[in-house]
C-alpha cells in the first residue's frame, strides 16, 4: 500500500518555524520545492522576507514503491535508501568537519514535537544551483568550479577505514561485501534483471549485458583505500553562495567508497564540465565498470519510481530511455556521456 500524500500547509509549519528561527517573525508563507523523490523540501517565508529550508522525512513524502524499497535502516547496505534524518546529521558532521559547505542547521528534530515527522530547519542558500549557473554564465562559474574541485580533493583525500555509509563507519560499524566492487556488481546484476522485466530491449541484451559486467568486474584489482564521496553529485546538488562557494546539498549518501563511482556520476552529469573535477589518479578499470552499472542503475530506478505515483512522470521516463540508450551503446563500444551533460536521475537506492 502506497502512503497517503498529506497537503503539508503553512499552519502545520508554523510550530516548527517559530522552534527553528525563534519568535519575533511570522511565518507567511511554506511551498514545496519541486525534485525530492525521498523527502520532502519546503521553503518557509518569514514576514521580513527571510526564508529557510525544512526538510521532512515521512512515508508520505517518500514517493518511492513501498513495495519494492530495500529497507531504508539496513545501514550495513551501502545503496540501501539514502534516506533519514540519521544519515543527515551524520554526513553534516563529517563534511563540516572536513569544512565542506553545507546548508546551515538551525534545527533537527526526531521528537515529534514539532512536526509529525523527522524535520530539519536549515540555511536557505540564496540564488541559482551550478547547474544554472554553468548554463547561464559558464566562464563566471568558473572560481565556483575551482572551489568545488578543492571540496572533492578534500573529500576523496579522506580516506575511511572501512567502505560504507558514514553513519555505519563513523560508528565502528562494517558494511556487507567484500570490496566496493563486489557490492557494485551485486547491485548491477539486480538493477539488469529489474530493467530486462520491463523492457524488451534490455532483455533482448541481458546475456551481453550481463557478460560485460562480470568481465569488467572480474578486471578490477582489490584495493584498501576508500575516500569519502557524495554519491549523487550533480550540478543540482551544488548551491553557489552570494560569494560563489560551493554548498553542497542531499548529502544523506554520503560514503565511503571508490572514488572511481563518484566520477562516473560526475562525468555524465557535468558533461563538457568535468575537465577542472578530473583527477589523474583514476583508475580506469574501475571506471569503465561502473560506468556500465550506473547506466543500468538510471534505467531500473526511475523505471521503479514511475510504478508510483512521482508526479515529473514524462522527465523520469526521459531519464530511464536516455540511460538505456546509453548502456546499450556501452556494451557495442559507443562512448557514453560525451559531450553533453545528462539530465539527474535517481537510483532509487
Amino acid at each position: 500500500m502506497e502512503a497517503i500524500r498529506r497537503a503539508v500547509t503553512r499552519d502545520h509549519l508554523a510550530g516548527l518555524a517559530h522552534a527553528g528561527l525563534g519568535g519575533g517573525r511570522r511565518l507567511v508563507g511554506a511551498s514545496r520545492l519541486r525534485g525530492g523523490s525521498k523527502k520532502g523540501v519546503y521553503r518557509l517565508t518569514l514576514d521580513d522576507d527571510s526564508t529557510a529550508i525544512v526538510y521532512i522525512w515521512d512515508d508520505a513524502e517518500n514517493y518511492w514503491p513501498t513495495a519494492q524499497a530495500a529497507p531504508a535502516g539496513n545501514h550495513a547496505d551501502p545503496f540501501s535508501p539514502a534516506s533519514g534524518i540519521e544519515l543527515f546529521e551524520a554526513a553534516h558532521r563529517k563534511l563540516d568537519g572536513l569544512g565542506i559547505r553545507t546548508p546551515r542547521i538551525h534545527l533537527a528534530d526526531r521528537s515529534g514535537s514539532h512536526y509529525p515527522a523527522d524535520v530539519a530547519v536549515v540555511e536557505d542558500v540564496p540564488g541559482e544551483n551550478l547547474e544554472a549557473l554553468l548554463r547561464q554564465d559558464p566562464r563566471g562559474a568558473g572560481t565556483t568550479m575551482e572551489r568545488l574541485a578543492e571540496a572533492l580533493g578534500a573529500m576523496q583525500g579522506h580516506e575511511g577505514p572501512r567502505f560504507g555509509k558514514v553513519v555505519l563507519i563513523d560508528g565502528g560499524g562494517t558494511s556487507e561485501g567484500s570490496s566496493c566492487a563486489q557490492v557494485v556488481l551485486g547491485r548491477a546484476l539486480d538493477d539488469l534483471s529489474e530493467a530486462a522485466s520491463r523492457d524488451t530491449r534490455i532483455a533482448g541484451s541481458r546475456d551481453h549485458l550481463e557478460s560485460a559486467l562480470r568481465a569488467l568486474a572480474a578486471a578490477v584489482r582489490p584495493r584498501s583505500r576508500h575516500g569519502l564521496i557524495h554519491g549523487e553529485l550533480g550540478p543540482d546538488h551544488v548551491l553557489v553562495d552570494r560569494a560563489g562557494h560551493p554548498v553542497l546539498i542531499d548529502i544523506e549518501g554520503l560514503m565511503f567508497f571508490d572514488i572511481e563511482w563518484e566520477h562516473v556520476f560526475l562525468r555524465l552529469r557535468f558533461g563538457e564540465h568535468y575537465p577542472p573535477l578530473d583527477r589523474s589518479d583514476l583508475d580506469e578499470q574501475r571506471l569503465a565498470f561502473y560506468a556500465l552499472a550506473m547506466r543500468l542503475s538510471l534505467v531500473a530506478g526511475p523505471l521503479r519510481l514511475l510504478d508510483g505515483d512521482f508526479p515529473d512522470r514524462d522527465f523520469m521516463t526521459g531519464i530511464a530511455e536516455h540511460n538505456l540508450r546509453e548502456a546499450l551503446a556501452l556494451l557495442t563500444g559507443g562512448r557514453a556521456g560525451q559531450p553533453k551533460a545528462d539530465t539527474p536521475g535517481p537510483t532509487g537506492r
